[in-house]
């Protein structure tokens, strides 16, 4: 199973037109929002269309820059899972929109504690999905707004955006694989635990990610997370 990894693709279709081999070659596609160029907000529903026509099986969260509002237009495409738990092919998938609380100059910045309650269905279901360890089979996590981290979150050195509640929140539950986003200077992949964490870096700037996972019994074990650059 073969997942492309996208964010912040910030009002640009020329870059997605370029990932059609891939597209082609990929089971789904992880999205993490910020379709929308800043403070341009009616660049976000072409940015939609267009990644919607390239593939059948999207996942996807809205970022900071995107409307709050803009969670109908992920829904109506049926892409979202944006405070849901969603079943594929035998992972489960759950998401949270927006950024924290950080420039105050985008439509879409949420306190920690906001963000957090996204996964209120994770939790509530943690009873009867996870091992004896507490630890989640097969979740995918995407959210636009990063765990406190090494690296992935700091948009300059000694800067970290990132949410420590989420950060203690993969430790807790090990999901096999965190997709996050917003920091563009951020994008890489390390490790939370037992958890791949992926910010893929900016569309926008060509950047994206490729995601490999290998079945276990019935278990999905990642095999892979590489970055990519058109």
């Amino acid at each position: 199973m073969k997942f492309l990894i996208v964010s912040d693709m910030h009002g640009n279709i020329e870059n997605i037109d370029k990932l059609d081999s891939v597209f082609k070659e990929v089971d789904g596609v992880l999205c993490a929002g910020d379709f929308a160029q800043f403070k341009k907000t009616e660049t976000a529903k072409p940015v939609l269309e267009k990644l919607v026509s390239k593939h059948e099986s999207i996942f996807s969260v809205i970022g900071n820059c995107d409307e709050p509002d803009f969670i109908e237009e992920i829904e109506n495409q049926d892409i979202s899972v944006h405070k849901g738990l969603l079943f594929h092919e035998g992972f489960a998938i759950a998401g949270s929109s927006g950024g924290s609380v950080f420039t105050k100059t985008t439509p879409n910045e949420r306190t920690e504690e906001e963000l957090m309650s996204d996964f209120e269905i994770v939790e509530n279901s943690s009873a009867s999905c996870t091992d004896e360890n507490g630890h989640w089979h097969n979740l995918i996590i995407i959210s636009h707004n990063p765990p406190r981290c090494e690296k992935l979150d700091s948009p300059a050195p000694g800067v970290h955006a990132g949410s420590p509640m989420f950060t203690d929140f993969i430790k807790k539950y090990a999901p096999v694989l965190v997709v996050t986003g917003h920091i563009h200077e951020g994008a890489g992949v390390e490790k939370i635990g037992d958890t791949t964490v992926v910010n893929p870096g900016a569309l926008l700037e060509g950047k994206y990610a490729l995601a490999e996972f290998e079945k276990k019994d019935d278990d999905w074990i990642l095999k892979s997370c590489e970055l990519k650059t058109l």
